[in-house]
C-alpha cells in the first residue's frame, strides 16, 4: 500500500513542476495547489498507514506499541493544509489582481519592469 503512494506522491510532484514551469499564472496557481497536495500525502505516508493500532499510549506504558502510526505526521498535516491553503489563497487573490490590471495571465505579457525595446545592460565592467 505504501508502496502505491509513493508513486501516487511522485507523480504529484511530477504534475506539480510541470505546472509550475508553465508561462500562464493560472497553471502556476494550480501547481502550487497540487505540490500542496503532495506534500501533505507525503507527511501522511510518513506516518504509516496502519489502522490496527491507534496512536494512543495505553495506560501503564511509557510509549506507543511498536506498530502504532505515528501521530507527529499527523499533526503536521493539518498545519500544512492550513498554510497550503492561506498560500493558495493569497497567490489567487494576487493572480486575480494582476489580471485585473494588465489583462494577461501570460508572464511574458506581464514584463512592465522589462520592456522589450529597451537595449540589455552592459554585460562586463
Amino acid at each position: 500500500m505504501e508502496t502505491l503512494f509513493a508513486i501516487l506522491i511522485g507523480l504529484f510532484f511530477a504534475a506539480a513542476v510541470y505546472l509550475m514551469l508553465s508561462k500562464y499564472t493560472v497553471r502556476i496557481l494550480l501547481g502550487v495547489a497540487l505540490l500542496g497536495n503532495a506534500v501533505n500525502l507525503l507527511l501522511f505516508t510518513a506516518g504509516r498507514l496502519t489502522r490496527e493500532v491507534p496512536p494512543i499510549i495505553p495506560a501503564g506504558m511509557q510509549a506507543l506499541p511498536a506498530g502504532a502510526a505515528n501521530p507527529l505526521p499527523q499533526a503536521l498535516i493539518l498545519t500544512a493544509i492550513v498554510i497550503s491553503f492561506s498560500f493558495f489563497a493569497f497567490l489567487l487573490v494576487l493572480t486575480y489582481r494582476a489580471y485585473q490590471e494588465l489583462g494577461t495571465d501570460d508572464t511574458d505579457g506581464m514584463r512592465l519592469a522589462e520592456p522589450r525595446d529597451e537595449p540589455l545592460p552592459p554585460v562586463g565592467y
